[in-house]
């Protein structure tokens, strides 16, 4: 299926033309970013906590320590909703009340489910290496048999998702246009740096290409 059919849930109901469910373009945001928020409520407490994650076709993947409270909560069936935001530039308008940013979003919902075997706890954490640097597996120690068992994996299938984007310039009043005033968009990009060697690095290791020549998107 090319598209997510809208739920209750995904349904963009605020500015609903920035609404998105063709589902190549919500991988394409999940696979840029790095970090998301996880929402769920337990005993009545909501929490939302950041983490990084990684898809892998249709299956969006968190993990993190076997004793993590989020991941035993959520390993219990907990229902979950996670975000995942990129700011693409701030939108400067003639008026304080029409600023924005460009943005893409994506709220993904569901129950996750834990990562039992073996093998597929290393397809998983393969994903989390390759999402934040491919290339990288190839080079790197595979986690240990002591390092899968202290790490919980769950798996969140993509089955009710929705992305959320906005693009293009300010909109403003008609009868501001005429405000002697700048506006436009301040575009944003996030652009990696030179590296800085880990200061016990053994002579002589270079800097791989991969990570010398980083780029997001």
């Amino acid at each position: 299926m090319n598209s997510f059919q809208p739920t209750e849930r995904t349904q963009v109901k605020r500015l609903p033309k920035r609404g998105v469910y063709d589902r190549a373009a919500i991988y394409k945001i999940l696979d840029e970013a790095f970090l998301c928020h996880v929402g769920f409520v337990v005993d009545g407490q909501p929490y939302v906590i950041p983490t990084g994650y990684a898809r892998a076709e249709d299956t969006l993947y968190i993990h993190g320590s076997a004793a993590s409270r989020m991941l035993r909560a959520l390993s219990g069936g907990v229902a979950v909703s996670v975000t995942v935001t990129l700011v693409d530039g701030l939108v400067l308008a003639r008026s304080a009340f029409h600023h924005s940013m460009n943005y893409r979003s994506v709220m993904v919902f569901g129950t996750a489910t834990p990562v039992e075997d073996a093998a597929g706890k290393m397809r998983a954490l393969h994903a989390f290496t390759e999402h934040v640097m491919p290339g990288r597996w190839e080079e790197v120690r595979g986690p240990s048999e002591q390092e899968l068992k202290a790490t919980l994996v769950l798996a969140l299938p993509l089955s009710e998702a929705s992305a959320k984007v906005r693009v293009g310039p300010p909109v403003d009043e008609d009868e501001d246009y005429a405000l002697p005033v700048w506006a436009g968009v301040l575009p944003l990009q996030l652009t990696a740096q030179e590296p800085v060697a880990d200061p016990r690095l053994p002579a002589g290791v270079a800097v791989p290409d991969y990570v010398r020549k980083y780029k997001r998107g």
